[in-house]
């Protein structure tokens, strides 16, 4: 087995059914893990599972609302009882409504909170007793750069993003002696259906084009472009993979220059 190999391996992983969270699965399978999707379900997951199982991937497909603990339990035991022990937790979630901070209501913050942060918690004491078991596991939460940065507009991802690092930080400190790493990753502004509908409804309530909208953050970053969804899945099936056996407890920030800060 080489460092990056991870055959036999199962990873889940939510989210999975485009973007970001099937990229990751794109990544992982090709170091040979046998791969779990999940979204709420629909021809999207029926398709991303066809996919990867057209190209020889050991996949199923398990639909599931990841604002639901009762969903992300039947998720959990339908994966581990029909497919094998989850040795990889991916935990990608959708983002939530966006609104200027003053006009957040009780509601919006009610809906945010199992859809940011709450999921992940959930996820992760459903999946860890059996990697502490195991004495292997590994958790790679897909985050946001507004976990260090505030995007103008996004007021409940900048409230609730950092509050899922510090809890990820806290667990890594408590799990690491199991042989279990948790990290995430913070993608910048990349190509994806989330930031496509970001644009298309600054579009609308502004008059802007789509397209100037879509691609203006790019000027913020070093490397002048967005990234592409493979970009982020190839970090995020690194930081599974037996070379990144000593790193733990960190937030990577994949995002072209986009941070201006040191930390």
């Amino acid at each position: 087995m080489t460092e990056l190999d991870l055959s036999d391996r199962v990873a889940l992983i939510t989210g999975s059914s485009a973007g970001l969270g099937f990229a990751a699965a794109e990544a992982l399978a090709a170091r040979g893990a046998r791969i779990a999707l999940s979204s709420r379900g629909g021809s999207k997951l029926e398709a991303a599972r066809a996919r990867l199982g057209a190209a020889g991937v050991e996949v199923v497909a398990v639909p599931a609302d990841v604002r639901q603990l009762e969903e992300l339990e039947e998720l959990v035991n339908e994966v581990e009882d029909g497919f094998g022990p989850i040795d990889i937790l991916v935990p990608n979630g959708g983002g939530p409504v966006v609104k200027p901070a003053l006009e957040l209501d009780d509601g919006d913050w009610q809906a945010a909170f199992p859809l940011a942060l709450l999921f992940v918690p959930r996820l992760c004491r459903l999946v860890l007793p059996g990697m502490i078991r195991r004495g292997w596991g590994r958790v790679v939460v897909i985050n946001s750069v507004s976990a260090r940065q505030p995007i103008a507009g996004l007021a409940l991802s900048n409230a609730l993003r950092p509050a899922v690092l510090g809890y990820l930080k806290t667990l890594a400190l408590e799990v690491a002696s199991n042989g279990v790493t948790v990290n995430a990753v913070l993608p910048g502004y990349t190509r994806t259906d989330r930031q496509i509908e970001l644009a298309e409804m600054r579009s609308e309530q502004t008059g802007e084009s789509f397209e100037s909208i879509l691609e203006a953050p790019a000027a913020d970053t070093a490397i002048g472009r967005l990234a592409e969804p493979e970009e982020i899945g190839e970090v995020i099936a690194f930081l599974c993979s037996p070379a990144a056996s000593y790193l733990t407890g960190q937030s990577i920030a994949v995002e072209g220059g986009y941070l201006k800060g040191l930390f």
